[in-house]
């Protein structure tokens, strides 16, 4: 088969099978959860009743937009792998569209803080990005976040054990 038939079956292959990234994405929404609170009195601290309300609706907005994103990842990987690298690419500016649109929507609202709303969605996107680090799986035969314990001490997946589902399977169509 050529080059280009090869780069052609992988844009028509799509992913069946679990969709790690919607895992990875609650948990990021629920440390976002966990530390809200903190964020939020630490912005009522620094710069007051309009602080902890803007810092508010930056969370909002960051875990929102984490949510986006998985849901577009899973979503198009059922389709074919093309549409979803277009989805990760245009979903990215699309969201980033959506979060300035966000901010220019209370623009001129009363309560807005500007320092407090910028800082806590650049430190929310960051520091939970690297919190769940921590907590993701870099292995194939475990994607998305790592296994617990009593998962790991569980009957292994091999070709031995053919009624084990693959964590992923690939099919073209």
């Amino acid at each position: 088969m050529s080059p280009v038939g090869d780069r052609t079956d992988l844009l028509i292959t799509r992913v069946d099978g679990p969709a790690p990234e919607m895992a990875v994405s609650r948990d990021i929404v629920k440390r976002g959860l966990i530390v809200a609170p903190a964020l939020i009195a630490l912005s009522l601290v620094v710069w007051g009743a309009d602080g902890a309300w803007s810092s508010a609706y930056g969370i909002v907005i960051v875990l929102a937009n984490f949510a986006l994103a998985a849901a577009l990842v899973t979503f198009t990987a059922k389709i074919s792998v093309g549409v979803m690298m277009g989805a990760v690419l245009f979903g990215y500016l699309a969201r980033l569209a959506l979060i300035f649109a966000a901010v220019w929507f209370v623009q001129d609202a009363a309560w807005i803080s500007f320092p407090a709303l910028g800082a806590t969605i650049i430190i929310t996107h960051l520091g939970l990005l690297m919190w769940e680090m921590k907590h993701v799986s870099l292995s194939l035969a475990h994607p998305g976040l790592k296994p617990t314990a009593a998962a790991t001490t569980s009957t292994p997946k091999s070709p031995s054990n053919p009624t084990s589902p693959s964590p992923t399977t690939l099919t073209h169509d």
